[in-house]
């Protein structure tokens, strides 16, 4: 198996990038900033600043410093610089130039004089006659690239492809120096290449991925006054990298291979392969950061488009519970579609939703923490630090990380507890980001302030390095810290805390984590839990951590680290792959180019060798077209009785029709076949085969329908043309007839999600089904009356050895279901589940026809008793 795994984070590429020979050394300098710092306060002789010691290590030291698991360990490359500065603004759009997908939106043509002055620049071929080669680069999804190390290693993988961009600019190549790329990727690197234009990736990546979805999916609401969102000409240049990557993986791909898709950056290619590769296609999607609620999602201007391109999928991967229902109720509002807890039905396939949290990989952190470097500045910050108490935090400086949350607790904190005033300092590393330079300006204020306020002459409270720190640094801090400060507004999976847990297995550190992040969904209360908006609490929180009991301590780190242990990098990938392989074989034995039509010689052989048979018949759309009774009537009614009064002839022969429609409607449609058992309102009621008496199997008192009453008489208020009906056990909102059949599709998925949230509880879920919108209990359906049919049968003495069930709709899927699983597990000889029309399905046998009646199978060289009894469902309306 091949898995080609696909994701974009500058610099481009994953795993072993290209870069040119002018490498820059990694040194880095944590003292340059273009912001006004913190004043230091002097400290006692001999004795280093904090800052001074950072800056001795960032100056010593020449070796990567990317961390496993976090991808934003930054380093300089002298790399040629890329052209285009930003996307056209909308004055500026033209169409006259066509490129990958729809086309996209190209700048007016400069003058040709000064295109010819640049064609002759020396910097348009940095390349041309220079040797180059290629390094491993330690940015991009960290998290990701170790779990592939990890499953290779224990075995679980044994090949794969990365596909990706280059972590450069590329106009500037020429096409031999690209193709002599793609060789040298292909061979060393297992990597293919894609080459999207420069301008196509800038408005790609920090335009539309940066500007609109990265703040969007961390609830960052468009409507800010600030907000990009509107800006949505980038949406051009986003098509455009999602489908030049798409490309390069419908070129390689062959049959079997498993294509995994990787974040937001790509929300597109999952639908782009799949509309090339077609159903046969393995696909899977995983989602690294948050999904925001419908009401955020909604805003995006192109929010179709993404969730269909999400659809593309086999199976779509999310961090937690949380977000996986995000998305759910954001495809059932905006999409109209039926969203299960498993996933989402379209009418051709359905999409497996899973929750997989992601993990950092122990063996690789336990390698890196053992090396002499991270000693040396282990005993560095020991001695630096002797008598203090540490907090420790890492985090990008942007809007959604929490660092002014946190350093106002922490004020706030020293307010509280003046005791703990020279005994205890923040280390707050601040990566520098293309954020809103007020955020930095507001942070760097708020340093300033506690630092002015509360050092001495030996004491500096707050330690604030405004760049990264190296790898060592950073392992030496986490395992010395009296406490991890995770203080996100809003985060993905935050495996900084994990790698927090997996170092403070001597010391037991507590961990300070933002209820808001995915890594407390799987903490389970272990850490201590804080609202980074509510400052109190989390100055409560840092003076709990500083007074914990070491009982405690440990009893706490025990459970967290039991956590991380399960939850790494390696199980995270090896159960992705696991469930993605289910779903797509269940996907593959549901689809209805693999069922096979109905075999008629299999189904007789089967019919003469038994004693005791049970049929289970849909009604509408399956023995009669959808309509009202009255017309149904009028059609074919007599053919279709006559058939059933031919199958009842036969005393081992027990016939239920079943079908969505009142007690009422049945016996008027039924009356001339009295022995018939009757399933009504889907599982509702029951009338006994051979018996007149109707029993109701749902409950009494239904204490939803009055609150799903309500919600419906809203929304059939707010659109013309729509009405509701109300049956014994459910309702149905029909607004096939509205007067703005686009504002009703609009107000049905509304609708669905309404009721679905509302009335959970009471275990009622709202189904979208072509025109109206179903809403009905979940404990009573066609599969729970066909198990109690089963069970008034064999209490007749005789075991049932031949069962046959005919639908064509959605909510016959289940009791496709349940009547295979009666044949694999022994419980009854012969079992046919057959599925009328070409959608996928459960059944193991598809037939097709004409709506509105029978058409009769007359093979010659049957009896006609056998054909009689054998075949009058064989060629059902479709």
């Amino acid at each position: 198996m091949k898995l080609s795994t696909v994701r974009v984070d500058p610099p481009r590429f994953e795993t072993p990038a290209l870069i040119p020979n002018l490498l820059q050394t990694l040194g880095r300098s944590l003292t340059s900033t273009n912001e006004p710092t913190p004043p230091l306060t002097p400290t006692a002789a001999g004795s280093p600043t904090s800052e001074e010691l950072f800056f001795k290590l960032a100056h010593s030291e020449n070796a990567p410093l990317g961390s496993p698991s976090e991808p934003s360990f930054t380093r300089k490359l002298n790399q040629p610089k890329s052209r285009p500065r930003s996307p056209p603004g909308p004055a500026e759009i033209s169409e006259d130039a066509q490129g990958p997908g729809d086309g996209y939106f190209a700048l007016p043509p400069a003058p040709t004089r000064h295109r010819e002055k640049r064609r002759s620049s020396a910097s348009e071929r940095p390349f041309k006659g220079k040797t180059w080669h290629i390094e491993r680069t330690d940015q991009g999804n960290g998290g990701l690239k170790n779990a592939v190390e990890a499953a290779i290693a224990d075995g679980t993988l044994h090949d794969k492809t990365w596909v990706g961009t280059l972590g450069f600019p590329t106009d500037s190549l020429d096409e031999s120096v690209k193709v002599a790329i793609e060789g040298r990727l292909r061979e060393d690197c297992d990597s293919i290449v894609a080459f999207p234009s420069d301008k196509d990736f800038d408005g790609h990546y920090n335009h539309y991925c940066k500007e609109i979805l990265w703040p969007v999916f961390h609830y960052q609401i468009p409507d800010h006054p600030k907000s990009k969102a509107f800006l949505d000409h980038s949406w051009k240049y986003f098509e455009a990298v999602n489908r030049s990557v798409a490309d390069v993986i419908i070129k390689d791909y062959k049959r079997g291979d498993t294509v995994w898709v990787h974040d937001y950056h790509l929300l597109l290619v999952p639908m782009m392969v799949r509309e090339a590769l077609g159903p046969d296609a393995k696909i899977g999607f995983f989602l690294h950061v948050a999904f925001p609620s419908s009401e955020i999602f909604r805003c995006l201007a192109h929010r179709k488009q993404l969730l269909e391109g999400m659809l593309g999928s086999t199976l779509i991967g999310f961090q937690t519970e949380e977000y996986a229902r995000h998305f759910l109720q954001t495809c059932s509002r905006l999409l109209c579609l039926e969203a299960r807890n498993d996933g989402v039905q379209l009418d051709n396939r359905f999409i497996t939703i899973s929750i997989s949290p992601i993990g950092i990989d122990p063996i690789q952190l336990d390698q890196k923490r053992k090396e002499e470097k991270v000693t040396e500045w282990l005993e560095a910050l020991k001695t630096r630090y002797a008598g203090k108490k540490l907090f420790v935090a890492r985090d990008k400086l942007d809007g959604v990380r929490g660092v002014r949350q946190k350093l106002l607790a922490f004020e706030l904190f020293l307010k509280k507890h003046p005791e703990w005033v020279g005994n205890v300092v923040l280390i707050q590393v601040a990566l520098t980001t293309t954020s809103i330079v007020e955020l930095q300006s507001t942070v760097i204020d708020i340093v300033t302030r506690i630092n002015c306020a509360y050092a001495t002459l030996d004491y500096q409270p707050v330690v604030y390095l405004h760049q990264d720190i190296s790898y060592y640094q950073y392992l030496a801090l986490l395992t010395i810290a009296d406490a991890l400060v995770v203080t996100s507004l809003r985060d993905g999976m935050n495996l900084t805390s994990h790698e927090y847990v997996y170092c403070q297995d001597q010391t037991h550190g507590p961990l300070i984590l933002s209820e808001f992040t995915g890594s407390a969904s799987i903490f389970n209360g272990a850490e201590i839990s804080v609202n980074p908006w509510d400052h109190s609490r989390c100055a409560s929180a840092l003076y709990q951590a500083l007074t914990m009991d070491p009982a405690e301590k440990k009893q706490r780190w025990d459970k967290l680290y039991s956590a991380v242990m399960h939850h790494t990098a390696s199980y995270w990938l090896r159960t992705f792959l696991d469930e993605l392989e289910r779903a797509w074989v269940e996907q593959q034995r549901c689809g209805s180019t693999t069922i096979p039509r109905l075999s008629t010689k299999s189904l007789v052989d089967a019919y003469e060798n038994s004693n005791k048979r049970v049929f289970l018949l849909d009604y509408e759309g399956t023995l009669a077209s959808w309509g009202s009774p009255t017309s149904i009537i009028l059609t074919s009614p007599q053919r279709t009785l006559d058939v059933l009064h031919d199958l009842l002839l036969d005393e081992r022969n027990i016939v239920y029709i079943m079908s969505s429609r009142t007690p009422e409607e049945l016996e008027r449609l039924f009356h001339r076949v009295p022995d018939i058992g009757l399933i009504a309102e889907s599982g509702c009621f029951m009338r006994k085969f051979k018996s007149g008496q109707w029993t109701r199997i749902a409950d009494e008192q239904l204490p939803w329908k009055k609150s799903v009453r309500e919600i419906l008489e809203y929304y059939v208020e707010r659109t013309p043309g729509t009405f509701v009906e109300e049956r014994n056990c459910s309702f149905i909102w029909h607004y096939e007839k509205s007067e703005d059949s686009t504002l009703a599709a609009r107000q049905a998925g509304e609708c669905c999600n309404h009721v679905n949230d509302s009335c959970e509880s009471y275990r009622v879920h709202a189904v979208p089904l072509g025109g109206t919108v179903l809403v009905e209990s979940r404990d009573w359906t066609k599969a729970t009356a066909a198990k109690t049919v089963l069970e008034l049968t064999a209490e007749g003495g005789s075991a049932v050895d031949f069962l046959m069930v005919v639908g064509d709709g959605r909510d016959d899927e289940p009791v496709f279901s349940w009547a295979n699983d009666l044949a694999t597990d022994g419980e009854v000889k012969s079992v046919t589940t057959v599925k009328v029309g070409t959608k996928n399905t459960q059944a193991n046998a598809t037939i097709t026809g004409v709506a509105g009646g029978l058409l009769f199978f007359f093979p010659q060289h049957f009896p006609f008793s056998v054909w009689r009894l054998s075949f009058p469902l064989l060629a059902i309306a479709a």
